[in-house]
Order: C-alpha cells, then structure tokens, then sequence
C-alpha cells in the first residue's frame, strides 16, 4: 500500500514554515523523485502522477512554494520583498538534502512544471552533479525582449504600489495571454487541459485562483534571465539526463517551438542525453491532459531507461 504524509521544515526565508508532502511504496524504493510544481498551484495536484510513480516503486516527495499552497500561510502569490527566486530555488535543494539523507542511496531524480520547470533548470545550474536525472515537463523561453520587459515593469510597479501588489494588466499580459489561442473560450483556463473534468478541478481549487503578485513576476522574469544565460548554462553536469515532456499545443511551450528552443540551448551547453516528447494536441497539463496515462507510461519507460 502507498502511504503518504506531510513533512515541514523552516523556508530559506526565516520566516515561513515549507509544506512538503511524501508518498512512499511498499516494499524497498528504487529511486526518489522531486516534483517542483508550478506557478498557482500546490503539491497537492500531482497525487495521481505520485501514486503511479510510487506504485512502480519510487519514493515521490514535493514541497509547496512560498506563496503556495500550505506554505503560503493565506497570503498568495507572493515569494518574498526581494530575492524570491533565490528563495524558493534553496527551498526546494533544501528538501533534496533532507531526502538525501533519507536515502542516501537511491537514485534521485527532479521534476518540475511549467514554473517548477524554470526552478529546476535554476537547480541544474546551481547544484549540479546531484541528482541522477531531470524531467523538465511544460517548459519554455520567451524571447529576451519579453522577458526584460515583463521585469521592468513589474520592477517598476513593485518599487511604486509593493511588491505584494496585484496587477491584472500583468498578469493579463503573461498568464491571462495564454487562453487566447483556444477561443471560443469555455472557461479561462481552458490552456491547460483538453480534459474539462481537470480543468474544472483546478478552477474548483482554492489554493489554484489566485492572481501572483507583481513580486513574483519580477522574481519569475529573473529567473527566466538567468537560466538563458550561457555562461550559467554552462555550469550544468553535462552527464545528467534531461527529459523533455510537452503537448505541442501548450502555450507556454509556444506550441512546440519554445521547448524546441530550450532543447537547443541544453544542447549547446554541451548536454549529452536530452530526449524530447511533444504530444499532438496536448496542452500545458501532460499529468492532467485527455491521454495522461500514455504519459505516466513514457516517463517510467524514460525514468528505468536512465537509472538502471
């Protein structure tokens, strides 16, 4: 039987209390899996993917982000006053080193979407050489131009309203952009999923309608700064396998072409095993998507292919 239980430990930002959540198999575990979720969302939502990872035998664990979930104390959507990303990033190598020292000798694997993807690719960058393997689900670049844009101005709006300011310009301009190429819309997040039941859950879920606040779209935009860096590119453990899932129809991903993209870069930064998986029709969600059991599929297939 799996079992699941919640863990805590004090956030990087010596304020918050991190929620993280672990779901172990029967028997001896094969291997640990990091999932690193994404912008307005928890840990929560990835029980289905979880439970599949651990009924084939691998330790799943996962922690809320500042601002989300049950770590963000009410307050929604905000990272920190300043140095959000650095924040959350050591946040999430903190609960590696607890895993770690759990199952010393397990194969360790990290996982992020969508933002947790972006997080995970700061990871890469700053810890290399210390997991096995990265799975990089819903991931994309803008362009550079965009991205000093989205940055300057919501700097500017930190510096003028707060950094716990909401702006639904901004977020319209970011976020809210992405329903746009799915109209006629059935609801605002139709992006995410072809599966309205998943799409209507999320909707449904407290923790997952909030609006991020001008702070953390300032730390998102220099975290996307930073991880499409050469120079930090380079610093990644060009031995670790790199695992790109995607529908080739998710917007953050530019419909394909923003995976493609970041494939490139791993690529010229000297990465020697990166696999790429687009699935036609697919949206931003693979977990959460019409053919989600093709994907958990795939990504064990992937998953014993690497590790053993």
């Amino acid at each position: 039987m799996i079992q699941t239980f919640d863990l805590s430990y004090p956030s990087c930002d010596g304020v918050h209390t991190v929620h993280a959540r672990e779901w172990t198999p029967e028997g001896s575990p094969r291997g640990v899996v990091q999932l690193v979720h994404g912008v307005a969302e928890h840990i929560g939502r990835y029980d289905p993917v979880a439970r599949f990872l651990a009924a084939h035998g691998y330790v799943v664990c996962g922690e809320d982000h500042l601002g989300h979930g049950l770590t963000a104390g009410g307050k929604f959507g905000y990272f920190g006053p300043k140095n959000g990303w650095d924040l959350v990033s050591r946040d999430v190598y903190r609960l590696r080193e607890l895993e770690g020292e759990k199952h010393p000798k397990l194969p360790y694997v990290i996982l992020g979407h969508s933002m947790g993807s972006f997080l995970t690719r700061t990871y890469l960058i700053r810890w290399p050489g210390t997991v096995n393997a990265a799975v990089l689900s819903g991931t994309g670049q803008e362009s550079a131009a965009a991205v000093a844009f989205g940055k300057a101005l919501s700097s500017a709006l930190c510096k003028t309203r707060g950094p716990d300011y909401v702006s639904k310009t901004v977020n319209d301009l970011s976020l809210g952009a992405y329903n746009k190429a799915f109209k006629p819309n059935r609801t605002s997040s139709d992006w995410i999923s072809r599966d309205e039941a998943a799409v209507d859950a999320y909707l449904a879920d407290p923790m997952c309608t909030f609006i991020p606040t001008v702070g953390m779209f300032r730390d998102m935009m220099g975290g996307l700064q930073f991880i499409a860096d050469p120079a930090n590119l380079a610093k990644m453990d060009k031995d670790t396998p790199v695992y790109f899932l995607s529908g080739d129809r998710d917007p953050v991903g530019t419909m394909g072409k923003g995976v493609r993209k970041v494939e490139g870069m791993f690529r010229s930064a000297g990465c020697k095993d990166v696999t790429v998986r687009l699935y036609p029709g697919g949206r931003h969600e693979m977990f959460n998507e019409t053919n989600r059991q093709e994907v958990f599929d795939d990504l064990l297939a992937w998953l014993e292919s690497k590790l053993t």
